[in-house]
């Protein structure tokens, strides 16, 4: 695509620039004067003497030109570096460096490699050849993904690359390693990796591998003008010396190890920050989140399972998610979006101790919970007066769905409920064996606000018929009801790498059948004319109901 952008750009040049004109002599010549040095320069060097063929490009600054270079994807820019001298002098300075798998072409199947020991060797090669011929001047952003590390990639590498790239002025780091289980791989080894390293000292190796440990100093140099700054597997030990992170606004650490005194020292630092983001740093028992952030808006917390409170004093904190055991949480005023849930079979989120959240975010506006371990009985000691999306997802299979009426009667300005629910799991009586005349009521509830009703993974069961029978009666304001019967809606064959939906099992298919006919039986007659009802229906090229 940045090839095609460039032809673009020349094709809409004026059309003088390409019309004929006649010569002193008499002949047809081009008015494009030949400019020395033009970026379009091509040169020949199969042939015994220098040819240069040039065309007819637009006459453009150099600054525009390199402006038009540094906008490519980097392998078109690598391409178009081999064909012309001044865009090869521009590919010393090229200043978006995403070194990955996808970028390099290294994705399993491409290029012939289908050993994930050959892809991580390749791509140490490729990140190697790059920085070897890129100066490491103008570097804005670097992306740089290192799969098999330990293995096929000691730290001297990794540290020279980063020098090379991580200056001032730079404004993006991502840097990923990834792990690679060689010892597995049969087209590998452990003398490929390092002669002298005996058979069992690699399996000790395999097992306890070592851990990067990021050069802190990068930071000082390059804290002026860093905003982003993601790490992935590796350890990160900053001290109260580490210069002022002026410019950092996105922080965001999975499998990192620091402490909680580490962390706190970050912090100290990086007074723009606005968004925080820490997965499975297990080092970490406890995080307190200072009142010196005070741009700090968004943090995500997921399964740090080390971690035993979590404090709160930045004053704007407005969105927070959490996943993991259930652990003290003092979060401040401002909170207004809450996600939380638990681990797999661990405790049971929507039941809360929900006095305590009242108390600690008495501005909730959107709140969504998960659990899979959830109890029948839900009673909530007071009202979400501002909260107005709610979104749960129950997965225990013999949940009582009707219960959530008394939720949702705490959520007096409530206009969206969403309900998530894996059908697959779902182990209660069918309402198709039941009449009309046996589905349960409760009187007395009545939803005032509520326009907007999804279920996802409707399915037949009886308590979910009967709340969805619920919210037609009582939800006065109801304006659309979706009920769809895929537990999958978000990964589509459109959207997936192999142009197919996930599969349906075929209890899950037989239950989709059931929760059509459940539809037609119990909930279309008491559809409202004011209430747009879409029932969603498996993919039926890729999960067909005709079992």
């Amino acid at each position: 695509m940045g090839l095609l952008a460039i032809n673009r750009l020349v094709s809409m040049q004026p059309d003088w620039r390409r019309r004929p004109t006649q010569g002193r002599n008499g002949l047809v010549t081009s008015s494009v004067a030949k400019r020395k040095g033009s970026p379009c320069s091509l040169h020949d060097d199969n042939s015994g003497s220098v040819k240069k063929s040039r065309c007819s490009g637009p006459g453009l600054p150099e600054d525009i030109w390199h402006h038009i270079y540094s906008l490519l994807p980097l392998r078109d820019a690598a391409r178009v570096a081999c064909v012309s001298h001044t865009f090869k002098s521009y590919w010393r300075h090229f200043p978006n460096l995403s070194l990955t798998r996808e970028t390099l072409g290294l994705d399993d199947g491409v290029d012939g490699l289908s050993c994930p020991c050959e892809i991580a060797m390749d791509l140490a090669r490729k990140t190697d050849h790059i920085f070897k011929n890129h100066s490491g001047i103008g570097v804005k952003a670097l992306k740089l993904e290192i799969c098999g590390f330990p293995f096929f990639n000691n730290s001297c590498d990794l540290d020279r690359w980063l020098h090379i790239a991580v200056k001032p002025g730079i404004k993006e780091l991502d840097l990923k390693l990834l792990s690679t289980y060689v010892a597995l791989c049969p087209k590998i080894s452990h003398a490929t990796i390092c002669p002298k390293i005996s058979e069992a000292a690699f399996c000790r190796k395999k097992i306890h591998t070592n851990v990067y440990n990021f050069p802190c100093s990068l930071l000082d140099g390059s804290g002026k003008s860093i905003q982003q700054l993601h790490l992935n597997n590796c350890a990160l030990r900053p001290t109260t010396g580490l210069g002022r992170l002026r410019s950092l606004t996105s922080l965001e650490f999975f499998r990192v190890r620091i402490t909680e005194d580490e962390l706190r020292c970050l912090f100290s630092s990086s007074i723009a920050l606005e968004k925080l983001v820490l997965r499975s740093c297990n080092e970490l028992s406890f995080l307190e989140i200072p009142s010196l952030l005070q741009r700090l808006n968004h943090l995500v917390v997921m399964d740090c399972g080390n971690l035993e409170v979590i404090k709160s004093k930045a004053p704007n904190l407005y969105i927070f998610h959490y996943g993991g055991t259930l652990i003290p949480l003092s979060l401040g005023d401002s909170l207004q979006n809450l996600c939380i849930g638990a681990l797999l079979g661990r405790q049971d989120v929507v039941h809360y101790p929900w006095a305590d959240l009242l108390r600690m975010v008495p501005h909730l506006e959107d709140l969504e919970i998960s659990s899979y371990c959830v109890r029948d009985t839900l009673v909530v000691p007071g009202k979400f007066l501002h909260l107005q999306c709610l979104c749960i997802g129950a997965f225990n299979p013999d949940y009582d769905y009707l219960s959530l009426v008394s939720f949702l009667d705490a959520c007096p300005s409530l206009e969206t409920f969403i309900l998530s629910v894996d059908a697959g799991r779902v182990r209660q009586e069918s309402v198709l064996g039941e009449s009309s005349h046996d589905l349960r009521q409760m009187p007395g509830h009545v939803h005032r606000n509520i326009k907007d009703v999804v279920i996802i993974g409707f399915c037949s069961a009886k308590s979910m018929v009967e709340l969805t029978c619920h919210m037609l009666e009582n939800a006065k304001s109801l304006e659309y009801l979706t009920l769809n019967t895929s537990s999958n809606p978000e990964i589509l064959c459109s959207d997936s790498e192999n142009g197919r939906c996930l599969p349906m099992s075929k209890h899950m298919r037989m239950e989709a059948r059931r929760a059509l006919l459940a539809v037609g039986r119990f909930i279309l007659g008491k559809v409202p004319c004011s209430v747009e009802l879409e029932v969603v229906k498996p993919c039926s090229r890729c999960n067909s109901l005709e079992i």
